[in-house]
């Protein structure tokens, strides 16, 4: 597939740096010699420095034999417009672009991205993806990572092993046993930033966060077992005012019953503003990082507190702060990787990534064949598949134990005919079953080989 991703900042690299080694022809665009000279030292891809929305440029990217344009430079503008060029002077079959602005995503003018008009299939939104992420997670308390599979009969959770954690050192294989009843397999685990794909007598460890499937009735008794009974969150405030707390804020007021929501906003205008869009809401103009704005915000009595501002240290150093004075549970908008393998041990709950967030959604775009559905965990160090067994592939017939699989790679759960199955050693896959599987970081084109099918578009 020959793809040409417009932006070279950190989606553009993540997403050119995932399709190259799928062995895609691929062709990044950037008018930033640094990041473009970053790109090619870097990733085995071609690097053009020029304006992504330029005609030219993209000419010499080879839009006329492109399959898929991704466009997401820090511009909206540019973005719309490459997609346009993209489509009426090349004929581009597929087009996705990064959109920030929320005016343009105003239902009021969707009618704008129509085919007669700026044909863009598919609009990405950082600010709305991580409000959803983070929504999710609120939704199914206690949580480190949540991805729904299977039209919602499949779940991947991640949790921590905490201290009071009541499986810690406890032998793999003995969950199933203690458990007979309940349907769930841990696949992976991070063990000091180190990812482990665990055999059967391996044991859980305290800090260790553990990725493992379960079927959605058995969802909340899985959790049980790894000590997390948390209820959903009442009293929640929101650090910062931008669209991504706005948008959060919307999205908890639509999904969440008898809930009290305060936003903390340190510029006094946007204050203002955020009071005048959100309805029912305390709006407290202030520093986070102030204790006396702590206290008028009576952390002490908070549920959750989601630190969102554009700031890495700010949303860090918040979420410690309002650990100090009492909240439950805390969740930190990190961009910064380095960061983010930090804060588990300073005592935050959760981060989440706008980069990991966006590079996930988008790739979500890009199926391949029969591969139904593919998510990235973490900055890439799994990835959650969900594919489609037709009767021409290897593995169709045979009998799990029997499957030769990549290393890395494990069978999480099996879909046949709507029926959620952990499937056992002697269990022989059919054509027609949907397999779930959890590879490690850069297996992922094993698998499609593996189903070898042939990236394609829909």
């Amino acid at each position: 597939m020959r793809v040409i991703i417009c932006g070279a900042g950190q989606v553009g690299y993540n997403i050119a740096s995932y399709l190259a080694r799928e062995d895609n022809d691929v062709t990044v665009v950037d008018c930033d010699r640094h990041l473009i000279e970053r790109v090619n030292d870097e990733l085995d891809v071609n690097a053009l420095l020029g304006h992504a929305s330029d005609p030219e440029v993209l000419s010499m990217a080879g839009a006329s034999d492109a399959d898929l344009i991704v466009a997401v430079t820090d511009q909206d503008e540019v973005n719309m417009v490459a997609c346009q060029v993209a489509h009426s002077l090349f004929g581009v079959p597929k087009k996705i672009a990064r959109i920030r602005e929320q005016s343009y995503l105003n239902p009021a003018w969707s009618n704008l991205f129509s085919r007669a008009h700026m044909p863009i299939d598919v609009i990405i939104s950082p600010e709305i993806e991580v409000a959803r992420s983070i929504n999710q997670r609120l939704r199914i308390p206690g949580t480190t990572s949540v991805v729904s599979l299977a039209e919602g009969k499949v779940y991947l959770v991640g949790v921590i092993c905490k201290d009071d954690c009541p499986v810690v050192n406890t032998q793999l294989k003995q969950l199933h046993q203690t458990f007979p009843d309940l349907n769930f397999e841990i696949s992976a685990i991070l063990r000091e930033g180190q990812p482990l794909v665990p055999g059967s007598d391996d044991q859980l460890q305290v800090d260790d966060e553990v990725f493992f499937f379960t079927v959605s009735e058995h969802l909340h008794r899985a959790l049980a077992i790894f000590g997390h009974e948390e209820e959903r969150a009442r009293q929640i405030t929101v650090v910062g005012g931008g669209n991504i707390g706005i948008s959060l804020v919307k999205l908890l007021q639509q999904d969440h019953d008898n809930i009290q929501i305060k936003v903390i906003e340190k510029n006094e205008a946007t204050a203002k503003e955020v009071s005048k869009i959100l309805q029912d809401v305390i709006v407290i103009h202030g520093d986070a990082l102030n204790h006396e704005i702590m206290k008028e915000a009576n952390i002490a009595r908070t549920d959750t507190l989601i630190s969102l501002t554009d700031d890495d240290e700010t949303n860090i150093l918040a979420s410690l702060l309002a650990k100090q004075h009492g909240c439950e549970r805390v969740i930190a908008l990190v961009n910064n990787t380095t960061y983010a393998v930090l804060t588990n041990s300073l005592g935050i709950d959760v981060t989440v990534s706008p980069r990991s967030s966006t590079v996930s959604t988008i790739m979500q775009h890009v199926r391949r064949g029969r591969i139904k559905a593919l998510h990235t965990l973490r900055d890439g160090f799994a990835e959650i598949i969900e594919a489609e067994v037709s009767d021409t592939i290897s593995i169709a017939n045979v009998a799990i134990r029997d499957i030769k699989l990549p290393q890395g790679v494990v069978i999480g759960m099996l879909v046949r005919e709507d029926k959620v199955i952990n499937p056992p050693s002697d269990f022989v896959v059919r054509p027609g079953d949907h397999i779930i599987l959890l590879a490690a970081g850069g297996q992922a084109r094993k698998v499609e080989k593996m189903f070898s099918v042939q990236i394609d578009l829909f």
